[in-house]
């Protein structure tokens, strides 16, 4: 097939990847714009720019699809079909009706559960016993199309976000391989009006640990923001990020520091902190930071 394919983050490589592999012609890959980044500021591509451009394919990045002229090129490209996976951008019902099968959005969670910018944050910080990949016929509101393939994996008491969006990477790239060799055949499923809810952008300001919460939650606020923005909380007076933690069957105060370890009583129940990092230093488990500094007998 002659495939446009728009993304921008890591999240989105090995899905240009394994459609490379699998055969399409990629006319074209849309990604957004280099950014300043690092201490330097310089500008840098994005993940998906740098791989296209190692794969030798062309790449665009306009920073908006509204003009006519930005619809018109897309237009030209005379696409199949667009698979587009964390692009950044909104698509104008022109770019969606351009290509003869339209635009394919690989989605990660279970639709019509969390639809929007941060599936996999927000289906760890809600405690859900499972999430997936939805391959989506897209249209013109927020994450509503129909299903055309969908498969579940379950969130394990050790998932990040960091550890299930590489297990969720790997699968929407799969899936979309199958869903484009299968895509005469597959059915349009309308996602049920019951259970939609919304995955808002992670705000920085929801990243402090509340110590007063029950443990099985702040487990899964750490986990739900680890590796970032990270969690975070203050301990023997510094900010420290919660990178990785399990609950633990032991009581006290919240936020008092129990036993050995950096087990930590919450309202209801502890947890222990596995992965921590200290400011300007690089992540390290938590026994090992327990040698540098001491927490003290309470954390806020």
């Amino acid at each position: 097939m002659r495939i446009v394919f728009m993304g921008t983050p890591d999240f989105s490589v090995p899905v240009l990847q394994a459609l490379v592999d699998a055969g399409h012609d990629v006319v074209a890959v849309y990604s957004q714009p280099p950014r300043p980044a690092g201490r330097g500021k310089k500008e840098r591509a994005s993940p998906v720019q740098q791989r296209a451009e190692q794969l030798g394919l062309t790449v665009r990045h306009p920073v908006s699809l509204k003009s006519d002229a930005a619809q018109a090129d897309f237009a030209a490209l005379r696409a199949d079909v667009a698979v587009v996976v964390a692009y950044g951008l909104i698509l104008p019902q022109a770019v969606l009706d351009a290509p003869t099968h339209g635009c394919l959005n690989i989605h990660a969670s279970l639709l019509p559960r969390w639809r929007g910018a941060a599936p996999i944050h927000r289906a760890i910080m809600a405690g859900d016993a499972q999430t997936g990949i939805c391959i989506m016929q897209m249209e013109a509101g927020l994450d509503t199309g129909p299903v055309l393939l969908r498969e579940a994996t379950p969130i394990t008491p050790d998932d990040t976000t960091g550890t299930l969006h590489d297990r969720l990477s790997t699968m929407g790239a799969r899936l979309i391989v199958e869903a484009l060799a299968a895509l005469a055949d597959l059915r349009q499923s309308p996602q049920p009006d019951d259970g939609v809810t919304y995955a808002a952008k992670i705000d920085k300001a929801e990243a402090r640990v509340d110590w007063t919460r029950p443990a099985a939650d702040i487990d899964a606020h750490i986990r739900g923001l680890s590796p970032a923005p990270g969690a975070w909380c203050d301990i023997g007076g510094e900010r420290v990020k919660l990178l990785g933690s399990a609950v633990v069957d032991a009581t006290g105060e919240p936020g008092q520091v129990l036993g050995d370890g950096l087990t930590i009583a919450c309202g209801n129940g502890a947890v222990r902190i596995t992965r921590l990092q200290r400011a300007g230093k690089t992540p390290m488990d938590a026994d090992r930071a327990l040698h540098a500094f001491d927490p003290g007998p309470f954390v806020q």
